[in-house]
């Protein structure tokens, strides 16, 4: 029985949950952490397990490839039992590199589930329609930025740091034998054939349009200054601000701006377009990011908590708000090749953003300049690409 598309919309929101869960809901033991693998307090290598994750969605080209071969639905089911192997060994891991290398395999299956989630909605979906139904399924799964926070501190206040590594484990069960009700979306006869020469072929097609090309990059610059704050925020709010207290409330309330503007930009894209949507979107991005710079040179490192904390929380917002826009363009003249596109659009931007954004993070020992003048930089770049956009507008 084929299921209407808002439970299609709820169950790729709470596959593509996996992601961010197996995030935010770690960020408040990061503490724990540094105690239990006898790290100083000042120490930013517990940072690694939010890195190592991202760092795993590499492996989105492998997994692409075969989706356009076998289909969506079976890849999927290789990325769960990854996901819930590689969190059940990170949660018993004996040292901190086990712990990582673990982490690593679990942002594997992260990926698998991400890019099959993101194939499926282009598989049935296209243009403007494509952007409005990622923003509803962003809007759904970045509710966990919220409450991951909060449920990771309630878990902390009556059990050990390693029931809140397990939690997303057994999410990802529910979510795997929910999951079982989707139907295949890539039918046998659009499937591509696997062979050496079909993939440099395709792969060199995807990586030759100027349009992915465009987009992904956007995606990616911005990514990086996302993933900057995700794997630093504790260290920010913790260390340099001296406001442990704080670090759940403001990470919740920023993932519930977050979501906020990411249900706005459903509305937005609907009654302007994507492409419209995205460029106004990066112009109010760049002019916050240049007014927190500002702040930062003119008032001394760090700014003034309230201030740097609202600039963030905009940027952020703002942030994902544009990602289902230049996902929809991105992936909009891929066709049959969606299941690669979309495997490397994710390994770029998870990938190369999460690089940058550890590099970032190297910075920030005692001082929030980094991320700052970052969050400028990708913003004039993104500003550039989004306007030389020549081609017209529908």
């Amino acid at each position: 029985m084929k299921i209407k598309t808002g439970e299609f919309i709820a169950i790729s929101a709470c596959t593509m949950m996996l992601t961010a869960l197996g995030i935010d809901i770690m960020l408040p033991v990061f503490g724990e952490i540094r105690k239990h693998f006898e790290l100083s307090p000042s120490s930013t290598a517990a940072a690694n397990i939010v890195v190592f994750f991202f760092l795993g969605q590499v492996t989105q080209v492998i997994f692409g490839v075969l989706s356009d071969r076998f289909g969506r639905l079976t890849i999927q089911r290789i990325g769960f039992p990854l996901y819930i192997i590689g969190g059940i060994a990170a949660t018993f891991a004996p040292n901190l590199d086990a712990m990582v290398a673990a982490r690593f395999i679990a942002g594997m299956g992260a990926s698998a589930v991400f890019m099959t989630t993101i194939a499926s909605v282009r598989d049935r979906f296209s243009g403007d329609q494509m952007a409005k139904i990622l923003s509803l399924i962003f809007t759904i799964f970045l509710s966990t930025p919220v409450f991951a926070p909060f449920l990771g501190l309630a878990i902390l206040s009556v059990a050990s740091w390693r029931m809140v590594f397990l939690t997303p484990v057994l999410f990802a069960i529910v979510a795997f034998i929910w999951s079982l009700r989707l139907e295949e979306s890539l039918p046998k006869s659009q499937r591509s054939i696997l062979s050496a020469k079909n993939i440099f072929l395709s792969t060199k097609a995807v990586l030759s349009n100027q349009v992915f090309l465009r987009y992904t990059t956007i995606t990616t610059m911005l990514f990086a200054g996302l993933s900057a704050w995700v794997s630093s925020s504790e260290h920010i709010i913790t260390e340099i601000y001296g406001k442990p207290y704080l670090f759940a409330w403001i990470f919740g309330g920023i993932g519930l701006l977050q979501a906020f503007f990411t249900l706005t930009n459903s509305r937005l894209s609907s009654k302007f377009g994507a492409r419209s949507t995205l460029q106004g979107l990066l112009v109010v991005y760049t002019i916050i990011a240049a007014c927190l710079l500002a702040s930062d040179f003119l008032f001394g490192d760090p700014p003034k908590l309230p201030i740097f904390v609202t600039a963030v929380a905009l940027l952020l917002g703002i942030n994902l708000a544009i990602e289902p826009n230049s996902s929809a363009l991105a992936m909009e003249p891929m066709g049959r090749m969606a299941g690669l596109a979309s495997s490397l659009y994710g390994t770029f931007f998870f990938f190369i953003g999460s690089g940058l954004g550890s590099v970032i993070n190297m910075y920030m020992k005692d001082s929030v300049s980094p991320i700052i003048v970052s969050f400028f930089t990708f913003g004039i770049v993104t500003l550039i690409l989004a306007f030389s956009d020549g081609r017209p507008k529908m």
